[in-house]
């Protein structure tokens, strides 16, 4: 497996921000601190060397916890004041920790990296309220479609792909009644965020369900399930996408439709009542650092970084460079905004009537 590597001669303005993070990491406070990190199993922040690095050079020690979906991570806060430093949010639920009192308003102005994160995701206002910063912009990506690029020649550029009779049986799919409904909605020519006609959004997941081989759930299950020739087309995460070709070789490609695509951005904050908050601010700058981000998605595979110093330093085939640089596809995605109580109860309710329906 062919692994690509950084160059050999970093850019000035690179080799400049390592020499800035080698100097402000080691910084640290006197006092040695154990911070507990909130986030999704094996998403960068867990990554044992980086995690090496940080515990050398600053003396912290890091211990994580996991969870396995947004409303999990927000139970886990509710139910355990304290027990956390850093939790990772994906930005649609960050208003809303920010309004439970589960977060608390990050200090960025001795964080050696945070100048360098574009400024259209700093000024997220997900994210930012008030010109308070809640959570710190570190990772995003797109949900879009998947497919083995030894089976699509030209490769797909449309939604309607799925729904294709000749891929009847051979369609992996999510088992997420909000991503369902949103990918419905970009199908029918709606805003993944204003979902006006959930009728015609039944009509077309109704139509679907012959198209879906299997359901799936997480990272590990999509690679087998593709490994294993369970399906030739899904939806997927693009950062994931990422690892699938650089860890396991899996000939994955991918499209961002032409009828457009699910945008996230993923924000790391410092949970209220941390007693570690200088040690979690750290630890949040390390995770921004071009040093840090470079390594992670060019030998494991990353979403895209906030960071546009980290971006400008990876190498000119990085996936993340070759599909998510080009503002033509950007310009494709619509992001995530926060869900309604109401909505998701109505989409989860659609999904599962769909799904019943088609037993």
């Amino acid at each position: 497996m062919t692994q690509h590597r950084v160059s050999a001669k970093p850019t000035a303005a690179f080799a400049a921000a390592i020499a800035l993070a080698a100097t402000a990491i080691t910084a640290g406070p006197a006092e040695a601190a154990e911070i507990r990190v909130l986030n999704w199993n094996g998403y960068g922040t867990d990554e044992s060397w980086a995690v090496e690095l940080f515990e050398e050079r600053t003396g912290h020690t890091v211990v994580h916890d996991y969870f396995n979906s947004e409303q999990e991570m927000l139970t886990k806060l509710r139910t355990n004041p304290g027990l956390y430093d850093v939790v990772m949010i994906n930005s649609a639920f960050t208003a809303q920790a920010m309004a439970e009192g589960l977060i608390q308003p990050i200090d960025t102005g001795g964080m050696a990296h945070v100048g360098d994160i574009s400024p259209d995701m700093m000024a997220n206002p997900q994210l930012v309220a008030d010109g308070v910063v809640w959570g710190v912009p570190w990772v995003w990506g797109i949900t879009a479609v998947a497919y083995r690029d030894d089976a699509f020649q030209p490769a797909p550029t449309s939604l309607d792909v799925l729904w294709d009779p000749a891929l009847e049986g051979r369609i992996g799919w999510r088992d997420d009644a909000l991503e369902a409904v949103q990918f419905a909605a970009l199908a029918t020519g709606q805003s993944i965020n204003e979902v006006t006609d959930l009728e015609v959004v039944r009509e077309r997941l109704e139509a679907l369900m012959p198209q879906i081989r299997t359901f799936w759930s997480s990272e590990t299950e999509w690679n087998q399930f593709f490994a294993a020739g369970e399906f030739d087309m899904a939806t997927y995460w693009s950062g994931s996408v990422s690892r699938s070709r650089t860890v396991y070789g899996l000939p994955v490609g991918y499209m961002v439709p032409e009828e457009g695509a699910i945008g996230w951005l993923d924000g790391l904050s410092i949970v209220e009542g941390s007693q570690n908050v200088e040690a979690a601010t750290a630890f949040i700058d390390w995770m921004i650092d071009p040093e840090f981000y470079v390594r992670w998605d060019t030998e494991v595979g990353a979403p895209a970084s906030a960071n546009a110093v980290a971006m400008a330093a990876l190498p000119d085939d990085a996936f993340n460079r070759l599909v998510l640089g080009d503002p033509e596809v950007v310009a494709r995605v619509q992001i995530m905004a926060p869900v309604s109580d109401a909505d998701r109860d109505a989409f989860l309710a659609l999904w599962q009537e769909v799904k019943a329906g088609a037993l």
